[in-house]
């Protein structure tokens, strides 16, 4: 299947995880991929990509700056002449108790997780407007944007925000052929989850290396978690054709975790 061709997709948070698992999706379907982090492993995923067929090239950047948001944006219109697709995934997370959350913390957390989202949505929004071709926009939430949880108030409301500029922009962009949609992913096996693990873990009672993490495996109706691949066929379907008709909406991909 090859949904995605002759069409350009950007991806932040590129470097692993999610974003490297998306990445290898939409260069299945045949995508044009700029791909973009803050770390120079980026390079990695993308030469793997191409490797393998696909096309795709890197861009070390910073989601937080515009400056490096244009430049971004400036490179996919370079290297392949449109942006079809902007995928909003770069993201981090810390997890402390509320007297130890450094204001530092917070600032960059929402920096990174909201204000990123916003200047790439805007950016991409720009492009596609310019080229009359309609586009996709589609923005990483967390569970946490359903139900914040202890010693990550920073990372909830960066995330619930981005529910919010979801919506805000799905209004706006509605009548041009652009979709703006968001998608929770739940407990899912990536380096970030690692951490989740251990952090979460000494708080909340000293567990060892991947206890936490299995005890609220249990807790998913699914009894597993969940992959870079699971999220990445999600978006993929956001992407495509076939949700043409969704737009506004925040999509969990948790095994059934939350429902709603």
């Amino acid at each position: 299947m090859h949904r995605f061709e002759n069409k350009t997709v950007v991806i932040t948070g590129a470097s692993r995880g999610i974003g490297a698992a998306i990445a290898r999706r939409f260069a299945r379907e045949g995508a044009n991929l700029l791909l973009s982090a803050n770390e120079e492993s980026v390079h990695a995923v993308a030469e793997d990509i191409t490797s393998s067929g696909g096309r795709a090239t890197a861009f070390v950047g910073d989601v937080t700056d515009k400056a490096s948001v244009v430049a971004l944006f400036n490179a996919a219109e370079s290297t392949f002449g449109s942006v079809d697709v902007s995928i909003q995934n770069a993201g981090i997370i810390t997890i402390s108790r509320i007297e130890d959350l450094a204001e530092a913390d917070w600032d960059r957390v929402m920096a990174v997780n909201t204000k990123g989202v916003f200047l790439c949505a805007q950016e991409a929004i720009s492009r596609m407007r310019k080229h009359r071709r309609g586009g996709r926009i589609i923005n990483t939430a967390s569970g946490q944007a359903r139900d914040g949880f202890i010693y990550t108030p920073h990372y909830a409301a960066s995330k619930m925000g981005v529910v919010g500029i979801t919506q805000s922009l799905a209004k706006e962009v509605a009548t041009e052929s652009i979709t703006v949609n968001a998608f929770c992913p739940g407990i899912i096996e990536t380096d970030m989850w690692a951490y989740n693990d251990q952090a979460w873990g000494k708080l909340l009672g000293n567990y060892g290396p991947g206890e936490l993490m299995k005890e609220w495996v249990q807790g998913i109706p699914m009894k597993r978690p969940g992959s870079g691949e699971d999220v990445a066929g999600l978006v993929a379907f956001l992407a495509s054709d076939d949700a043409a008709y969704i737009t506004g909406q925040t999509i969990n991909v948790d095994g059934g975790l939350i429902m709603s």
